[in-house]
C-alpha cells in the first residue's frame, strides 16, 4: 500500500482489519485507540480536538465504500456522536453482524474505592451489551487524583467480574482503603468533571491508558444518568480569619500539640509557631476541596518538599519549627477525621523521613520561585519590607539581578 497522504488515510490504513474483529467491543476499543493518537498530540481542549477530527474524517471518507471504511465510520460515530455528520453515517453492505450492537450497552453496576486519606478515588462501572453478540461484560475504571484535581488514568477492559473481585479483595486486605457501591449520577459527575480538567492539560500523565481509552470512556459515561446539579460541588469557601484562629486555638489545646511540645512554646519561637500554622492552612486552601484536615504522606510531601519552598520565606527558626508543627497537625487532623492509627503513623513516619531533604532544599534554595528568592535576599540584606524608601532603594540597586531571575 502507498504511504498514507493524510491523517485520515493513515487512520483508514490502521483500521484496515476492523471487519475481522470478533465483536463490537473489540471494534470500539480499536476505534478508541486510534482516536487516542489525536487526543495525545492535541495541545489544549483534547476532547474538542477528537470531535473535530471525527467530523473531518467522516467528511473525507463519505464516498469510501470498502467494508473497512464504512465500518470504522460507524465505530467513530458511535464513540463520538456529537461530531458533525454522525447522523448521516450508514452501515455498509458488507458490515460485520456485530455492527448492529455498537454502543448498545447498559450499566450493570457502579462502585468507588480509594485511600482513607482522600488522596485518590477510583470509580469502577460495569457494562453489558444488550445482545451478547456485542461482546463480553466489561469494566470502566477511572482514577481521580484529588491532590492535582484531575482524572489521572482511565481503563476499559474485562472480564468485568474478575476486575471487580480483584478490587474487592484488594480493599478487604488493606485497612487504609475503602470500597462502596456508588451512585451512578455521582460516578458520572465526578469522573467527567475531573476528566474535563485532564482534557485541557498541556501535558498528560505519562503512564496508563488515558489516551487510548478516552473516547470509549466518554461514550460509556454518556450512558449514566446525570446528577441533579450537573455543575458538581462548589469549591469549598476559604476559612475566615476568625475560623482560622479558632482552629489554631483548638489544635494548641489538643494532646497532639502537647505531644510535640507546641503547647509550651513561648518567646521568639511563638511567632514561628503561628507562622508555620498559617502556612499549613494556606497550603490546604490551595486545593479544590480546601480541607485543612486532609493530610497524608503525599500531601505532606507536596507541602514540605515543594510548596513551602516556592511560596514562603523561612528563617532558621521557622525551618526548625515547621516539620514538628506538621507532624503534630497531621496527627491531630487524622484523629479529627477518625482515621486508623496505622494511617496516622504512616504519615508521621513519612514526614520524619522527609526532614533531611526539606533541610537540604531550605539550605540550597533551589526550589524557590523568583519572587520568593528576591524576598529572601531582601531580608538577608537587612531591608525592612515595610519601609518604602528602603525597599525602593534595594530594588533599584538589584534591578539587573531581579530582571535576570525573572527571565
Amino acid at each position: 500500500m502507498a504511504t498514507p497522504q493524510t491523517p485520515y488515510d493513515a487512520v483508514l490504513h490502521a483500521a484496515r482489519d476492523v471487519t475481522k474483529l470478533e465483536s463490537a467491543l473489540d471494534a470500539e476499543m480499536l476505534g478508541s485507540a486510534l482516536l487516542g493518537s489525536v487526543y495525545a498530540i492535541a495541545e489544549t481542549d483534547r476532547d474538542a480536538a477528537v470531535r473535530e477530527f471525527v467530523t473531518g474524517f467522516l467528511a473525507a471518507t463519505a464516498r469510501r465504500r470498502i467494508a473497512a471504511a464504512t465500518t470504522i465510520r460507524q465505530v467513530f460515530a458511535t464513540l463520538v456522536p456529537t461530531a458533525e455528520g454522525t447522523d448521516r453515517v450508514r452501515p455498509g453492505s458488507q458490515a460485520p453482524t456485530w455492527t448492529a450492537q455498537l454502543g448498545r450497552v447498559h450499566l450493570t453496576g457502579t462502585w468507588a474505592y480509594g485511600d482513607v486519606y482522600g488522596d485518590q478515588t477510583s470509580y469502577l462501572a460495569t457494562f453489558a451489551y444488550d445482545d451478547e453478540s456485542g461482546g463480553s461484560e466489561h469494566a470502566l475504571v477511572a482514577l481521580v487524583d484529588h491532590n492535582i484535581g484531575i482524572t489521572k488514568d482511565i481503563f476499559v477492559g474485562g472480564p468485568a467480574e474478575r476486575i471487580l473481585d480483584q478490587v474487592r479483595q484488594m480493599c478487604a486486605d488493606d485497612e487504609l482503603t475503602w470500597f462502596r457501591t456508588e451512585d451512578p449520577a455521582r460516578f458520572r459527575g465526578e469522573v467527567a468533571r475531573h476528566l474535563a480538567v485532564t482534557d485541557d492539560l498541556s501535558e498528560l500523565p505519562g503512564e496508563g491508558s488515558l489516551s487510548t481509552d478516552r473516547a470509549l470512556v466518554g461514550a460509556r459515561l454518556a450512558i449514566l444518568p446525570t446528577a441533579a446539579d450537573p455543575t458538581g460541588p462548589a469549591e469549598a469557601e476559604p476559612l475566615s480569619a476568625a475560623e482560622r484562629t479558632d482552629l489554631v486555638r483548638r489544635f494548641l489545646a489538643a494532646p497532639e500539640a502537647a505531644r510535640f511540645g507546641l503547647d509550651a512554646v513561648d518567646g521568639p519561637e511563638l511567632a514561628s509557631l503561628h507562622f508555620c500554622l498559617s502556612l499549613l492552612l494556606d497550603h490546604s486552601a490551595s486545593f479544590p476541596d480546601a480541607d485543612p484536615m486532609r493530610w497524608s504522606p503525599a500531601v505532606s510531601g507536596l507541602f514540605l518538599l515543594d510548596w513551602v519552598h516556592r511560596r514562603a520565606v523561612l528563617d532558621m527558626d521557622d525551618a526548625a519549627m515547621l516539620p514538628r508543627v506538621l507532624r503534630a497537625w497531621a496527627r491531630y487532623a487524622s484523629r479529627q477525621r477518625g482515621l486508623p492509627e496505622a494511617a496516622a503513623t504512616r504519615t508521621d513516619e513519612a514526614i520524619e523521613e522527609m526532614v533531611p531533604e526539606f533541610a537540604r532544599l531550605y539550605s540550597t534554595g533551589e526550589r524557590r520561585s523568583a519572587a520568593t528568592a528576591a524576598v529572601a535576599q531582601l531580608m538577608a540584606d537587612g531591608v525592612d519590607p515595610d519601609d518604602p524608601a528602603a525597599l525602593d532603594a534595594w530594588i533599584e540597586a538589584n534591578r539587573h539581578r531581579l530582571a535576570d531571575d525573572g527571565a
